[in-house]
């Protein structure tokens, strides 16, 4: 768990399952690799103040620091989603993928922004049950936090407009004077949005599938 980036008492825990409801069968009903995942729980209202909504990341802030954020080919991953999410936050209340990066920006002089995909909406029949591999270059959109989403920047914003994964790695490249966008840091997120409780697993990044278990994470090379 990202500490700094975790709000209220979520949990981003490592574990075993989930395994598919009594009527499923198959690969639908097992998690994709190994026998565990990363199981994210967040609630819409737990918290003092005016913003009662939590949030957790579960990453890495070490191996992909300094990393090209053009060089990203493969992103993606399996989620578990059930009918009690769909019914809390709609059919597109599934996690994201984040990347924390430094933009530099030829328009926009800012250091710091949080790369974030959304997926799509899950079919009502893939409920209850672990998704197929969803990837994150052809499904949902991504947008940019802060002012290098702004119009001032790409204009990939976490409201209107947003952009494809194709769109917003044109626009990250623009030649900035400090180079090239580089990457901070990886993570699985949920929040600050509608409660939640599902898993992901398969995490893909470029090569590597990062296999969820109970007693740790895998990394699966791709050929």
């Amino acid at each position: 768990m990202i500490t700094r980036n975790t709000i209220g008492s979520p949990v981003a825990d490592l574990r075993d399952g989930p395994y598919g409801s009594y009527d499923k069968t198959g690969s639908a009903a097992r998690p994709p690799y190994g026998t565990g995942s990363l199981g994210i729980e967040v609630a819409d209202g737990s918290q003092a103040g005016s913003d009662p909504r939590e949030k957790v990341d579960f990453g890495n802030e070490v191996d992909f620091y300094g990393d090209s954020v053009l060089s990203l080919q493969n992103v993606g991953f399996r989620v578990f989603q059930t009918h009690e999410n769909v019914l809390a936050g709609g059919p597109d209340n599934l996690p994201n993928i984040r990347f924390e990066i430094d933009p530099n920006l030829t328009s926009n002089s800012t250091n710091y922004s949080t790369l974030v995909w959304v997926p799509a909406a899950i079919p009502s029949t893939s409920e209850n049950q672990w998704s197929g591999y969803i990837d994150a270059t052809q499904n949902g959109y991504w947008y940019l936090t802060g002012a290098a989403g702004g119009p001032s920047g790409t204009n990939c914003s976490s409201s209107l407009p947003h952009c494809s994964w194709a769109d917003i790695k044109d626009r990250l490249d623009d030649g900035g004077s400090s180079g090239r966008p580089t990457i901070l840091s990886a993570a699985v997120g949920k929040g600050r949005d509608s409660a939640w409780v599902g898993a992901v697993d398969g995490l893909r990044i470029n090569r590597t599938i990062y296999d969820f278990e109970a007693d740790g994470v895998n990394a699966r090379r791709v050929n």
